[in-house]
């Protein structure tokens, strides 16, 4: 991978964070979808009926904004939502309900903190009815949401083209949010062409689920830029990982029972620490199937931090039977894929 494409991305997603901001109203919880009846730009409470944003303004999420079962909340391309710095500030689709964002390569939608700081707000939260070593009906560390069933083809809408920013706020003294959090997503929900910048925790992590994504970029995301935990078995298909600060924690972070997960094409970068840090972790009994992954820069490639056993790991075809093993050299993925990031 040649420098010069990494700087030239990072200098685009600089530029994508000047986007305009504007002053809010209150919101009262939703708008039928299709009708413009009110002026509300504040996200706070329960969406119970369904809603399409409106591009041409600029909304802020002031509190929890909840979308409730039975409603669909609709962000066309080009949308800028923009939190409050707090602990209680993100955006959950609860079980039975639907989120569909709508951005596209040159027109991308934006969910971004005040300051875009990491840790100043909690990104956006799904959950789904799809299988989770926690069982039926569990309760997630966020806001007492309720995640796991049976239904593994579940379904909690789509997401295309979407940047977010600033993600990672404390939760409490154990925990953070994530940029994109699944708990228990099924594999009836489409997610493609993501990138979480500068959070504070994970870029994405999987609690359970069957959902797969695409086209992922993370950058400077401070814990993992993939984490996956509660028995997750999709797949994650071309991926592109940088940190070019030090201080993050792993590019992919896996706990949990080992449901063997696919990660495919991968490419990650460490430029912010270069010789040191660690590129893959394993607790447990977690592992996967990885092919065409290139690893850079790091001191360590795989950690198996509780002597898991090797033999859930694979490596474009063949078992692992050594960490050391020198297996993480496949062909980089095409940073171009991501120059939407800019638009």
């Amino acid at each position: 991978m040649k420098m010069k494409n990494i700087k030239s991305i990072a200098l685009s997603i600089v530029a994508a964070s000047t986007l305009f901001m504007t002053s809010c109203s209150s919101d009262d919880g939703g708008n039928p979808e299709g009708e413009n009846t009110e002026v509300s730009f504040e996200l706070s409470g329960a969406l119970v009926s369904d809603r399409v944003l409106d591009p041409s303004v600029q909304y802020k999420v002031t509190g929890p904004y909840l979308v409730k079962s039975g409603a669909k909340l609709t962000i066309p391309a080009g949308t800028v939502i923009v939190s409050e710095a707090g602990t209680d500030r993100y955006i959950a689709v609860e079980q039975g309900g639907k989120i569909q964002v709508q951005g596209t390569a040159s027109n991308p939608v934006v969910m971004r903190s005040e300051n875009s700081n990491p840790g100043d707000w909690g990104g956006l939260l799904l959950c789904g009815k799809a299988t989770t070593t926690e069982g039926v009906n569990a309760t997630a560390e966020v806001g007492g949401l309720i995640y796991g069933g049976t239904e593994d083809s579940d379904s909690s809408g789509s997401i295309n083209y979407l940047v977010i920013r600033g993600a990672g706020a404390q939760i409490n003294s154990e925990s953070q949010y994530n940029g994109l959090t699944l708990y228990a997503v099924g594999s009836g929900t489409s997610i493609s062409n993501v990138a979480v910048i500068n959070g504070a925790d994970d870029g994405i992590e999987f609690f359970g689920g069957t959902v797969s994504a695409s086209n992922l970029y993370f950058e400077n995301n401070e814990d993992d830029s993939v984490d996956w935990t509660e028995g997750w078995n999709g797949t994650i298909t071309n991926t592109y990982i940088l940190n070019n600060v030090a201080g993050f924690s792993t590019a992919i972070e896996a706990d949990g029972d080992n449901n063997n997960p696919s990660i495919i094409n991968l490419t990650a970068v460490n430029t912010g620490s270069p010789g040191s840090g660690t590129a893959f972790q394993f607790k447990k009994q977690s592992g996967g199937t990885f092919s065409n992954i290139l690893l850079e820069g790091y001191g360590t490639n795989i950690d198996m931090k509780d002597n898991g056993p090797l033999e859930n790991i694979i490596v474009d075809g063949v078992q692992l039977t050594t960490p050391e093993d020198d297996v993480f050299n496949g062909s980089p993925v095409d940073i171009s894929n991501w120059l939407w990031i800019s638009k």
